[in-house]
């Protein structure tokens, strides 16, 4: 499944000296064996990326928009076979991993465009004559880190601006699934891009990440993974005063007004929900119901979470695939327990589906009368678990609601544009949904604040992490 692929560096496939398995989440067997780099294989990454910065800075915006251009043609060219691996490696439906490669096509179309308007800006000085120019330049080297839960869209995210503003990149996609970023580079390197731009390195956190962190070249670190990884590598990166972005953990609220579409909001909340079997920074963890809804709410939520089929996501009438790994399915199999026993009230699933004794599955699952104090409720889950509580006013859910470190996302139903213009404004969180859970978009700024993370991907805004601004003063 990898034999064509393995580590890229300086333009070239290398299938390295030491390999590793990756196991399927669907069957637990093997999938094949992906190189596994050494300490002098990641460093010759770094090395290959910083010789490629001239060159990939001589391209020019014009030049490095019709490579990325290229890239998305080719990408968009090799979809099945991307779709394909998506699901194979991480169990989600075929239909949803399909949508993820079109995301992290768009965000190639998108800065494609957006590396033809790195604008400059001219101000007048106070000194006769005299004109400051303020101008943007690449930061220099990038180091590139993506989880496993979206193989396709984390690395694009930072794959693409990095490119597009100049900077060559060395990628570490996540071991569990790599086969996806090994495409998406293929993908690059057929565009013509320099030799060294793109790297591609897979292995251990001390013959991979270490290196990188430690490279004083490397000017600049984006990340997307738990808040504990963000705050070391925050603390990693001072070493060397790099610049980072990183979009960490998430556990989002969702309120259900009184004046909610109800049939709606229950439509859209349970498929978002089980998306990926809940695998998801911004998918909605805390439910609050309005009294005046609460039993309806429910019903309809267990009436849909009962239609979902649970199976290979290669299958096109599966709902959900599995968990990505026997530890994320203890995990929340623990999370269940520890609800039910603290008090929460079961409502569906909660357990392994009995005809799927293989693979990582666990059943959709809804808990009702949840305490905001229970660790399925004050914890991102981060699995197939609908938490569900009750509120009452507005001013209660709100404060209820903001009672987290996190602050990635947040959504809210109602029929108000007043509510709806109140609840955006009191919500802490860098991305807030009413009546939408359609959060990523390669135009639209993807991020969010306090332990959720720091800086944007996606939109405008995402190409400024990898632009380092330079002013001179002018006087004739």
């Amino acid at each position: 499944m990898y034999e064509q692929y393995g580590l890229f560096i300086n333009g070239r496939w290398t299938q390295g000296s030491a390999s590793t398995e990756v196991i399927s989440p669907v069957t637990e067997r093997s999938l094949g064996r992906v190189p596994q780099a050494t300490e002098d294989e990641t460093r010759a990454a770094l090395d290959a990326a910083h010789a490629a910065l001239p060159a990939l800075r001589a391209l020019g915006g014009y030049g490095r928009a019709d490579a990325l251009h290229k890239a998305a043609d080719e990408m968009f060219r090799r979809s099945e076979e991307a779709a394909r691996m998506i699901s194979t490696e991480t169990g989600k439906p075929i239909a949803q991993a399909g949508r993820e490669w079109v995301l992290a096509c768009e965000q190639f179309r998108w800065y494609a465009e957006e590396a033809r308007r790195i604008y400059g800006r001219i101000v007048d000085s106070r000194v006769p004559g005299g004109r400051f120019e303020i101008s943007h330049e690449p930061v220099g080297v990038v180091g590139a880190f993506s989880a496993w839960n979206f193989p396709a869209a984390l690395p694009a995210r930072k794959l693409a601006p990095a490119l597009a503003a100049g900077c060559p990149v060395v990628l570490r996609p996540s071991s569990q699934t790599p086969g996806v970023a090994m495409v998406m580079v293929d993908c690059l390197r057929a565009a013509g891009l320099p030799d060294g731009a793109v790297n591609l390195v897979t292995g251990a956190t001390a013959n991979t990440y270490a290196p990188i962190m430690a490279d004083t070249r490397v000017r600049k670190v984006s990340l997307t993974g738990s808040t504990r990884i963000g705050q070391q590598m925050i603390r990693d990166a001072a070493a060397t005063v790099k610049k980072v972005s990183m979009e960490l953990g998430g556990n989002a609220p969702l309120i259900i007004y009184e004046d909610a579409d109800l049939q709606a909001a229950l439509d859209l909340t349970v498929a978002t929900k089980f998306a990926n079997c809940g695998q998801v920074c911004v998918t909605p963890d805390r439910i609050f119901v309005h009294d005046s809804l609460y039993d309806a709410f429910i019903q309809g939520f267990v009436e849909r979470t009962a239609k979902i089929k649970l199976g290979d996501g290669l299958d096109a009438d599966t709902g959900m695939g599995p968990l990505i790994n026997a530890s994320r399915l203890d995990e929340i199999q623990s999370v269940v327990a520890a609800a039910v026993a603290a008090g929460a009230r079961l409502a569906y699933g909660g357990k392994r589906p009995a005809h799927l004794q293989n693979g990582f599955f666990f059943e959709p699952t809804v808990l009702v009368d949840v305490r905001d104090d229970m660790r399925v409720f004050a914890d991102e889950n981060f699995g197939p678990i609908a938490a569900i509580t009750r509120f009452t006013t507005e001013q209660e859910v709100l404060a209820r609601a903001n009672a987290s470190d996190m602050g990635l996302s947040a959504y809210a139903f109602t029929r108000s544009p007043d509510r709806a213009r109140r609840t955006v404004a009191a919500l802490k969180a860098g991305m807030v949904g009413i009546n939408s859970f359609a959060m990523a978009a390669a135009e639209a700024p993807f991020g969010g604040t306090n332990h959720s993370g720091m800086g944007r991907e996606g939109g405008s805004e995402g190409i400024a992490d990898y632009l380092d601004t330079k002013l001179a003063q002018l006087v004739f």
